[in-house]
């Protein structure tokens, strides 16, 4: 079937857009957190296996986390199990977490099956092999007026990353695709949230952008309204006015956290937009919120995108 111009040029087009962020994220890693709808849609399962393996290709190097929330609730339903969250972050028992464990390991499995299928050579890491991510007990701050903090039981905080995995398989062309599991200091295992496992990745590894993928447009203002744009100090202005709640709080977390601390830019993203990685990385059109530190990267005109080179 022949192709009309329009739409040829319109591939054109495109093509040239991604060159610039071709070169200039070329050697580069970005995290990138894998989650909601994009985790459950057969064709934006392989549309997401797909922009990780061209983004390994033309000389980027991804890092996948992956989180299971749709899949862990499904059997803990079936199991009869009744799932609690505070603050955004599942509460953990020995039982919940012996679900949690079985389903991001078959996700793991799943994900780095589906990257290989298209190209990539990705490896999968547990956060207990070779001890690589270290966690301690996370205890929330107290809640209104209470005095106790908030015990989410086998939940956990990142420690330290064992940043020298990740980058030996990096050096051999592999993409790691992590489970967000960690390990105490008496071996014992820990649920972490993998919003916060994706932005001590960042940090750690001192990546170019940290993407957190979600079933919302965006960061949305108090009236529902995408926010294209953000800066560490008005981020902790939303905390302040109550605007982020919910599932949204790790995730704005991590990423505040993570461009405080040598990442470049993290984004926010729709992951129910088809190819919307590629979308968010290698064109001018984003699909959700960017953030920057205050004295990061400068925004362009749009608020969209920030200029690639200092």
């Amino acid at each position: 079937m022949s192709v009309q111009p329009n739409a040829s040029a319109r591939k054109a087009r495109i093509l040239g857009e991604a060159l610039p962020y071709i070169r200039a994220f070329h050697g580069k890693t970005l995290i990138i957190k894998y989650g909601g709808n994009a985790m459950t849609e057969p064709e934006l399962k392989a549309a997401f296996a797909r922009d990780v393996a061209l983004l390994q290709l033309v000389g980027i190097n991804p890092v996948v986390v992956h989180g299971g929330g749709p899949q862990i609730n499904e059997l803990l339903d079936r199991l009869g199990v009744e799932s609690a969250f505070r603050r955004g972050m599942r509460v953990t028992d020995a039982k919940t977490l012996n679900v949690v464990e079985m389903v991001l390991g078959e996700l793991n499995q799943e994900i780095v099956g589906l990257i290989n299928q298209h190209g990539g050579k990705a490896v999968g890491l547990n956060g207990q092999d070779g001890h690589f991510i270290r966690a301690r007990k996370l205890l929330l701050p107290p809640e209104g007026n209470k005095k106790e903090n908030v015990d989410l039981g086998l939940v956990g905080d990142v420690e330290w990353i064992d940043a020298e995995i990740i980058s030996l398989l990096q050096s051999r062309d592999f993409i790691p695709v992590v489970m967000p599991i960690g390990v105490g200091s008496e071996g014992e295992a820990y649920n972490i949230n993998a919003d916060i496992v994706a932005g001590k990745l960042g940090e750690t590894l001192k990546a170019e952008k940290l993407i957190l993928m979600t079933n919302t447009p965006g960061v949305l203002d108090k009236h529902g309204r995408l926010i294209t744009g953000l800066t560490a100090s008005e981020i902790e202005g939303l905390f302040s006015d109550g605007t982020i709640h919910g599932g949204m709080l790790p995730k704005l977390s991590s990423a505040l956290q993570a461009v405080k601390n040598g990442v470049r830019a993290a984004h926010i993203i729709d992951g129910r937009v088809p190819n919307a990685l590629l979308l968010e990385v290698l064109t001018n059109d984003g699909v959700g919120t960017m953030i920057c530190s205050d004295d990061g990267p400068h925004f362009l005109a749009d608020s969209r995108r920030y200029l690639a080179v200092p």
